[in-house]
């Protein structure tokens, strides 16, 4: 069981980090933050989180290490790399890595904490950057029970529905299924509503009618108003749900699943990364069905 008197390291303050690293602090916890561009901690600094020079720098002084970057290879160099977590952190302190990511690569981080006897979790998240900011997150979590039940009160500062799915690796397949099912809802909700527009349609009109019908969904219901009033800011960024549909299609392809929903869904996508909209929302996929 963590006491209040410990220090909360926090590595990454993007769109995600920054809202989930600010719960903690109003939880009470002394938070270290790093970030690549330190611009993007600078609100967190001002609410009281110190700011530390480096991975190993903040490794070391940590008891908990909170990790939420973009892509596996930013997990493998934050970890495993000679300045990176693993070979700085304090011995017997925990780690919980909140990306996307690989479940090959979280059971090699679990694998080589586990020899120097550091806890991790694998603990990917769903919500969007409304539920970092509310604190209301899903936490899918991979590992043994005894971190997981340590870091529980931590985890419920970020989110609310927080479940154990297995051993090392279980909480990013977990992500994986969660974000093969919003690929096919997605592409749903912009489908639906470039039908509506292109019918004649008022599409605030339509979303009074399905948003409380059988075709509800958390997609509808929270990105539909984005699209309406022409808001693309990304909520979850469009390059990272490609990186996320790829090590999907990666997975499955290495268990002999079919996957054709997400491959279509990734090749729609890629289209408009191919038009340079890879920093914008999920929800811009309806620009693709106008044009």
């Amino acid at each position: 069981m963590l006491n209040k008197n410990i220090k909360i390291g926090f590595i990454g303050t993007g769109v995600m980090g920054a809202s989930m690293a600010s719960n903690i602090l109003k939880g009470g916890y002394e938070v270290l933050v790093y970030n690549r561009t330190k611009e993007k901690a600078m609100d967190l600094i001002k609410n009281g989180a110190k700011w530390m020079d480096s991975i190993a720098e903040l490794s070391s002084a940590s008891d908990v290490i909170i990790t939420i970057v973009g892509y596996p290879k930013d997990v493998e160099e934050v970890y495993l790399s000679e300045n990176g977590i693993l070979n700085n952190a304090k011995e017997n302190s925990y780690i919980i890595d909140m990306t996307t990511s690989k479940p090959s690569l979280a059971k090699k981080i679990y694998e080589v904490a586990n020899a120097k006897n550091i806890y991790v979790l694998d603990a990917p998240v769903s919500g969007g950057d409304v539920g970092a900011k509310n604190g209301t997150l899903s936490i899918m979590v991979g590992g043994d029970s005894t971190a997981f039940n340590d870091l529980k009160p931590l985890l419920e500062l970020m989110g609310e529905n927080i479940v154990l799915q297995g051993p090392s690796g279980a909480g990013q397949h977990t992500k994986l299924s969660n974000q093969i099912a919003i690929a096919g809802s997605i592409m749903g909700v912009c489908e639906a509503l470039s039908y509506a527009k292109k019918s004649g349609l008022n599409i605030e009109n339509v979303l009074k009618s399905i948003g409380s019908g059988g075709a509800a969904s958390w997609q509808l219901n929270a990105y539909a108003p984005r699209i309406i009033k022409g808001d693309y800011a990304p909520g979850f960024y469009i390059k990272h749900f490609v990186k996320d549909l790829g090590i999907a299609i990666e997975e499955a392809n290495s268990i002999g699943l079919e996957t054709p929903t997400i491959n279509l869904c990734k090749s729609l996508y890629d289209k408009l990364i191919q038009q340079g909209k890879e920093d914008l929302g999920t929800q811009a996929l309806y620009q693709l069905y106008l044009d």
